[in-house]
């Protein structure tokens, strides 16, 4: 396949790669990035190839991990898990990752915070359930640890509970603490904070009907 580059043609549906042509025939698709370090007239070994289309599957392998990253932010071992799914060399697993790393786009830490917070604005769950979760996505222990730290349970638990106690308006006192204690029990607090919880809203209840 050696030869002398006579071409570089942009592809129709990626513009972010070209098309190499050698003396006059299509040779191999190449990322823009890596094609810029190319030139008219230069000659390419078999080795020179070979390395370019190590490189290229580096580059495809970055790429699809930024893309992964674009809905949130994801663990390392997401990020792993769904590039070996699309069949990725384990070598280009490594770079990618570590590149990602360089650049503060992967940080184990950062995920644990972002994931708890996310979850204490939007879908309050217990210290127990969020290391779980945590835990499914690859995060050490000693990195959830420290992430949980500053989690207050009886306030998640709380917070949960009001948000849930919209749905149950019209619902009488029993039906109103069965449901609140069953919906913080599906979250994973402990029976004893969802007693003290269910008590305390109950009681605003009270004091608010009257």
């Amino acid at each position: 396949m050696a030869g002398t580059i006579t071409a570089f043609v942009l592809q129709k549906h990626n513009k972010e790669r070209v098309n190499v042509y050698l003396d006059g025939e299509f040779a191999f698709g190449l990322a823009l990035v890596e094609a810029g370090q190319l030139h008219k007239g230069q000659y390419l070994s078999d080795a020179d190839i070979e390395a370019l289309h190590s490189q290229d599957q580096m580059e495809r392998v970055y790429q699809r991990a930024l893309n992964y990253l674009k809905p949130r932010p994801r663990s390392a071992e997401e990020i792993r898990r769904n590039l070996r799914e699309h069949d990725a060399p384990q070598t280009a697993i490594d770079a990618a990752l570590a590149r990602l790393a360089r650049v503060g786009l992967v940080d184990d830490a950062a995920f644990a915070r972002y994931w708890i917070d996310n979850r204490q604005r939007f879908k309050p769950r217990s210290p127990h359930a969020l290391r779980y979760e945590l835990r499914q996505k690859g995060v050490a222990d000693d990195v959830i640890d420290a992430a949980l730290v500053e989690v207050d349970a009886a306030a998640l638990a709380y917070h949960a509970a009001r948000r849930y106690q919209r749905r149950l308006a019209h619902t009488d006192p029993e039906t109103f603490r069965r449901k609140l204690g069953d919906h913080l029990a599906r979250r994973g607090f402990a029976y004893p904070l969802i007693r003290e919880v269910v008590d305390r809203l109950s009681a605003e209840r009270a004091g608010a009907d009257h």
